[in-house]
């Protein structure tokens, strides 16, 4: 809610609590405001801070969707390490027959060049790592182990010429599998979740983007897409991407959020004594 709104309904009551979680993507904005006006009522109570001050308000430090590994991510770059999961999230795994397979957060760099909005190289790519993902089963946090069909996958993209590309490609694989397809643009599928997530940006560089450099790399949007995810996320995008001329200290904070992923996501494989997934 905005500050208006929340000084309008607050006549109604002696105390007002606000809940919510300023990290995420806010609400569709239209027309233009004065510099702040637009800030939701917590964002103004947070004051630029990624976690509310304790004399301030409350954080729920505790996340029951995310594995740990995925949660490795979200925590340090979006809510300053606070973020822990809970136990019964460990539970949590997926067995695939391809290249995605354990828990955690991937990166599949794909080399391509003029794509703006929408990238025919990375749906065919997103198309094969659909594939490998409907022929392997996970493992939810009750321990119960089932197979992974489409319902469990739920594929993201920041823009709908990219969202209508891979609906197109994708559909079909679906329809086989006897599943409902999930895909949406980051501001569609907020609040949604499943067993692995895939993050088309389709993009091929900073020299290519149809909109700003802080709507593609914003730190909300990034958070929303990975943290759909309960096992796994996967990031599928153009290696020129992380490398970005940046202008402002908050550019350079929205550029260093990517390169951050795609550095646990080694890390990670390195530790699973997986090679990086070479780039397509």
């Amino acid at each position: 809610m905005s500050m208006a709104n929340v000084i309008a309904v607050s006549g109604a009551a002696r105390n007002v609590v606000l809940l919510g979680d300023p990290q995420q993507l806010s609400q569709v904005k239209k027309g233009a405001h004065p510099e702040g006006v637009d800030l939701s009522s917590l964002e103004q109570v947070l004051a630029g801070e990624p976690v509310i001050d304790p004399r301030r308000g409350i954080f729920l430090p505790k996340t029951y969707r995310l594995h740990p590994d995925v949660n490795a991510f979200t925590s340090e770059v979006f809510y300053a390490r606070q973020l822990g999961s809970a136990p019964e999230t460990a539970r949590q795994d997926l067995l695939a027959p391809g290249r995605l397979t354990g828990t955690g957060v991937r990166w599949l760099p794909v080399v391509h060049a003029g794509n703006r909005n929408s990238s025919e190289e990375e749906a065919q790519v997103v198309k094969a790592l659909y594939r490998e993902l409907l022929g392997g089963r996970w493992t939810d946090a009750s321990g119960t182990t089932t197979p992974l069909t489409p319902d469990q996958i739920l594929i993201v993209a920041p823009y709908n010429a990219q969202v209508d590309l891979l609906t197109e490609r994708l559909q079909d694989e679906a329809d086989a599998a006897g599943g409902t397809l999930k895909i949406g643009t980051v501001d569609k599928i907020q609040g949604q979740q499943a067993a692995a997530v895939v993050y088309s940006m389709a993009t091929s560089s900073q020299d290519e983007l149809p909109r700003t450099l802080e709507f593609l790399y914003s730190l909300n949007r990034l958070n929303v897409a990975t943290s759909r995810g309960r096992c796994m996320a996967v990031l599928v995008c153009s290696p020129d991407l992380l490398r970005v001329r940046v202008h402002t200290p908050v550019q350079m904070r929205l550029a260093n959020a990517l390169c951050r992923f795609v550095e646990i996501a080694d890390e990670q494989s390195l530790t699973l004594g997986l090679e990086a997934l070479p780039s397509a």
